[in-house]
């Protein structure tokens, strides 16, 4: 017996009240009726703060805020034998900004992905435009419900035309019937019904009925307007019943209303057929052109209704030819003209709904389930399951490495030193100076120092004269935070500030292009460096021991120093053997921030004093830290600042911070330095890519002005651009660059290299 082919659809399901979980679930069962090989189940996105009592229909649900789930229902889809996935795309009903948590899913499957598109937009923000692009990219084909949709897909957005199918919304089979029966089982006997269904929202407006009502009553005073359908559960939870009230009011105040029945429910599928069915003129009276889909016009058009719409898309092609009556938006004269005439012109009104009906019978569910089945079967047969990106292993996703552009970085700095926030692209004196920004500045002006892009002498003389400042020779420590009028905010700062400062000193004494400064930074560096013999902080003991690495290399005959890089790195050493294990391979019970730095000193450290132990432990955590910051689909993953704190547990996905990235580079560069393992590179340029949109959110970091966002979020992109996150987007690439030059000398002392040019 040949195996069921399994189709997970994803999308809202019923019991949740809205179009799409009417649409996923008669899709569902429109695909089981259409063959016996076919083997559907929903996975049920759930709206936040709801709960539902789903159907076994539905395998899986994803609450649209939770990260994990998407992970979650990825992993389990891939895991589960299914051979195909349908999303039904809404921009609302998946979380994160227009709804890119859709992407940490489906870029992680390994199937093939057919996407139905119920909304395309004309006019989309960058992150629409953004997220819908990388849908359709991962997306085998994308299915829309009318032709304008195809149209809009090959014009807008540059969607090749085979990668597109037009399939209609589907509606039930059923007979022409005449309202009259209907009418006496629903109590509207004797009454012209004019009908709209559907939940109440005033995007939908119904205010243009009303208001024609009156005109309307004056050719057929039998007229009943029935507005069937409760409000829309979002609108509910906001405002209450405020917007039906509001449509009482109106209809009270034109004295029309004992002829507007409001009967807010939301009704059960026979009990929609029946009131389609009792009604004698369907209306759809939307306010948007852009409405590219409405189920509930294919279901009263499939059902033989004569329509009165306004000209929306699919209103547009639906009721062509003489299929339905459009009239303009917003205009109750000529909507009540259209509904008047049709409501007195029973011939009329037969031949309009006679010519709906034959056109409906290429919509009803049987046959739209039939297409939906071949389209898949077709997929399947053209593509091979989807493969996640290698492992740990992309190339670089641009043919050179970006040069550092310093517009932004000098942007950030001002006769004082570098703001440590920013408001969007905006330096923000709230929040002051610190020293922890400062010397990173050093440390890029360091890395820089004799290039081209290299950083202004009497910029870097700011950043030093303020790390000068924040000695305080009283407490013997680095004070940290600096306002905006120049004041510290403290007699002492942390112990991690402290460190990160002795790691800025130790570069500038061995590589600054002025010997005045290299030696103010030495002088320093030895005045503060013994405080650190105190400290407990873990990072802060890293970084002196970065700085050691600098500070030694111009100052070897300094013996109190060796013998605190000794200390350090044994320290180090200590802590790895004590909580290592097979499983996991850390110097900590949890990952934290800067966690990379903490293998990079000791690889440095091992280098330098020729320690194998020392360098095997950085090299070690390192392939392991590179293996938990893997995403499934073979992007970077830095370990989010949700995690810090966490004991032991698969890192949280959020919030990444670009910190992490440019530490990941600088130990990978200098794990290079010690062995010329292609690994190296390979993991360095992952965690560059995610500057690019290599990451969860597809999203760039970066951009050609050398700024860089604070952290990618859940909701998609932290837009403020701070000085930690631009030193630590330029100092990537400074790392990047050095390590791209080793790496091409190392390629050019391979035998191979050489036997060719010999």
């Amino acid at each position: 017996m040949p195996k069921p082919i399994r189709i997970a659809i994803i999308g809202n399901a019923l019991p949740r009240r809205c179009g799409i979980a009417t649409f996923t679930t008669d899709l569902h069962d429109a695909l089981r009726a259409a063959s016996p090989d076919l083997e559907v189940g929903i996975v049920a996105m759930t709206d936040r703060g709801q709960e539902y009592d789903y159907p076994d229909i539905v395998r899986l649900e994803i609450r649209e805020a939770m990260v994990d789930d998407y992970v979650r229902a990825a992993d389990a889809l891939n895991s589960g034998d299914f051979d195909l996935v349908c999303v039904q795309h809404e921009f609302g009903i998946f979380g994160g900004e227009a709804g890119a948590h859709l992407l940490l899913l489906l870029k992680r499957l390994r199937i093939p992905v057919v996407t139905t598109l119920h909304t395309v937009l004309t006019d989309p923000s960058d992150q629409q435009r953004r997220v819908l692009t990388q849908v359709v990219d991962i997306s085998s084909r994308v299915v829309v419900m009318a032709e304008m949709g195809r149209r809009l897909l090959r014009t807008i957005y540059s969607i090749p035309d085979e990668k597109i199918a037009v399939i209609p919304h589907g509606i039930p089979a059923t007979d022409f019937q005449e309202p009259d029966g209907f009418k006496r089982k629903l109590g509207f006997v004797g009454q012209s019904v004019i009908l709209t269904f559907g939940l109440l929202s005033p995007n939908k407006g119904l205010e243009t009925v009303i208001d024609a009502m009156p005109s309307i009553l004056a050719h057929q005073p039998d007229a009943t307007y029935v507005i069937l359908g409760a409000t829309h559960p979002h609108l509910l939870r906001t405002e209450g019943e405020r917007y039906r009230e509001q449509l009482m009011e109106r209809a009270r105040g034109l004295g029309v209303a004992d002829r507007v029945v409001f009967a807010n429910r939301f009704v059960d599928h026979p009990t929609l057929v029946d009131h389609i069915a009792m009604s004698d003129v369907y209306v759809t009276p939307y306010l948007d052109a852009a409405q590219m889909t409405s189920g509930t016009l294919a279901f009263s058009f499939g059902m033989g209704k004569a329509v009165v719409s306004t000209p929306y898309w699919h209103a547009r092609e639906l009721l062509a030819d003489g299929r339905g009556a459009l009239v303009p938006f917003n205009d109750p004269q000529a909507m009540g003209k259209a509904i008047a005439g049709l409501l007195t012109d029973h011939d009329a009104r037969n031949a309009m709904r006679r010519r709906a009906f034959e056109c409906g019978r290429d919509m009803v569910w049987s046959r739209v389930g039939q297409r939906y089945a071949a389209l898949f079967a077709q997929v399947r047969r053209e593509q091979r399951p989807r493969e996640a990106m290698p492992h740990g292993r992309p190339s670089l996703p641009f043919p050179t490495l970006p040069a550092v552009n310093l517009h932004y970085f000098l942007r950030m700095c001002d006769d004082t030193g570098l703001y440590q926030h920013a408001v969007r692209g905006v330096p923000d004196r709230s929040h002051g100076y610190c020293v922890d920004d400062n010397a990173r500045a050093l440390l890029l002006a360091c890395a820089l120092a004799g290039e081209k892009e290299e950083v202004p002498d009497l910029t870097v003389s700011r950043f030093t004269a303020f790390i000068q400042h924040a000695w305080n020779p009283d407490t013997r420590h680095f004070r940290n935070f600096m306002g905006f009028n120049r004041e510290w905010l403290e007699a002492r700062g942390s112990q991690d500030s402290h460190g990160r400062t002795l790691w800025a000193l130790g570069e500038c004494a061995r590589c600054d292009a002025d010997p005045d400064r290299q030696a103010w930074a030495r002088d320093l560096f030895r005045l503060a460096l013994p405080t650190v013999d105190g400290f407990m902080a873990t990072r802060a003991q890293t970084f002196t021991l970065l700085g050691l690495d600098g500070y030694c290399a111009a100052q070897p005959r300094d013996r109190d120093a060796a013998r605190m890089r000794d200390r350090l790195a044994a320290r180090l050493v200590t802590l790895f053997k004590s909580n290592a294990t097979q499983d996991w391979c850390w110097f900590e019970d949890g990952l934290s921030y800067d966690n990379a730095r903490l293998s990079q000193a000791l690889i440095l450290a091992g280098r330098a004093t020729g320690s194998q132990e020392m360098t095997d432990a950085g090299l070690r955590s390192l392939r392991w830290l590179a293996e938990v910051q893997t995403a499934p689909s073979g992007f970077f993953r830095p370990v989010g600042s949700q995690s810090f704190g966490d004991l032991r547990v698969p890192p949280r996905l959020f919030d990444q911070q670009p910190l992490e990235a440019a530490a990941m580079v600088a130990a990978c560069a200098a794990a290079f330095q010690v062995e010329k393992d292609p690994f190296w590179w390979q993991e360095a340029t992952r965690a560059f890519a995610w500057f690019h949109g290599e990451n969860d959110q597809g999203m760039p970091m970066a951009d050609e002005i050398g700024a860089c966002r604070d952290g990618l979020c859940a909701d998609g992109l932290n837009e403020n651009r701070g000085g930690e996150s631009v030193l630590s987007y330029l100092l990537a690439i400074t790392d990047m660059r050095r390590m791209s030059a080793a790496r091409t000398v190392s390629l050019a002392q391979t035998p191979t290299v050489q036997a060719l040019r010999a």
